[in-house]
């Protein structure tokens, strides 16, 4: 058996695994660099919790679009039913290729959402009354993440339709 026969499903499945790790690895210090932020403000006043908790959690997103991203191509190739098919090589760069807008985009917006979500969270602590626009600015990082996990997701969706 020729290895280059194989380099298709390897090529799909790296994609696959950026995805999913890139962004979690982001989003999981981001979270928790924002917690540190969230319990300092709890630590004074209790009654913010709720409030600091929403804006700790917002960088996390990303860490779910990637995974996403990785079950739709995991799905796609037939790795997640037991019986992935043989992929030629070109394919599996095309899956590849697919995954990178939500695995780079994903960790990098993830760590800029926490950097805004710690800003947020001393503007809560402050100023419990402006939670409203608070939000408001990791939200707009928010922003290209989801635009980066549509882009996956179409060319995914587009790469299975393709014969090549």
């Amino acid at each position: 058996m020729n290895i280059f026969n194989n380099l298709g499903i390897v090529f799909a499945l790296l994609g696959a695994v950026l995805a999913a790790l890139m962004p979690g690895i982001a989003s999981a210090k981001g979270v928790g660099a924002a917690g540190q932020a969230a319990a300092g403000v709890v630590t004074d006043d209790p009654a913010k919790f709720g409030k600091v908790l929403v804006l700790q959690l917002l960088p996390g997103t990303q860490g779910i679009y990637g995974l996403l991203i990785a079950f739709i191509t995991l799905s796609q190739i037939g790795i997640m039913g037991g019986s992935a098919t043989t992929i030629s090589a070109v394919k599996g760069l095309l899956y590849l290729c697919s995954c990178l807008p939500m695995a780079i985009v994903g960790y990098k917006s993830a760590l800029d959402q926490a950097k805004a979500s710690i800003s947020s969270i001393g503007l809560v602590a402050k100023r419990p009354d402006q939670f409203g626009k608070a939000m408001i600015f990791p939200a707009m990082v928010e922003t290209y993440a989801i635009l980066a996990l549509l882009v996956s997701i179409l060319s995914v969706g587009g790469v299975g339709n393709l014969h090549v």
